[in-house]
């Protein structure tokens, strides 16, 4: 995520050795800004690259799926294609790959050509059937 966009501050307030789960919800672009294929096609390419980087860093994909429809809230501006649920042992593991040179230039430039846009969320735990070790 471009450095400029990610919240340093909001991120750095939280217990940075605390596990957190990241709510990610990511709207296409129909052309990848870079002429390659989709705006899927960029992602997957991104996600090829993330995955390792999430996972050299105790993390892991707890779930991805398509955006069907808004079940209930404001329709406009909700319009999200893709989901996904990231684990992070820490927020200073997420902060890590975020702010490394290796995501800056390897990863980031494919979610920009494929994403109009893409929101982080971090989240904490309150109830869960997910067990992560």
């Amino acid at each position: 995520m471009a450095v400029n966009m990610l919240n340093i501050d909001g991120l750095e307030r939280l217990d940075q050795d605390s596990p957190v789960v990241m709510l990610n919800l990511m709207r296409f672009n129909a052309r990848s800004r870079d002429g390659d294929g989709s705006g899927w096609d960029a992602y997957l390419r991104y996600s090829a690259i993330t995955v390792p980087m999430i996972k050299a860093r105790g993390g892991t994909l707890l779930w991805t799926g398509k955006a069907k429809a808004i079940a209930l809230g404001p329709h406009q501006g909700n319009g999200w294609d893709f989901v996904a649920l990231v684990y992070y042992p820490s927020v200073a593991a997420f902060l890590d790959m975020m702010t490394s040179e290796a995501y800056e230039r390897e990863a980031d430039p494919h979610r920009v050509n494929g994403c109009a846009e893409h929101v982080i969320i971090a989240t904490s735990e309150a109830y869960g059937k997910f067990k992560v070790d």
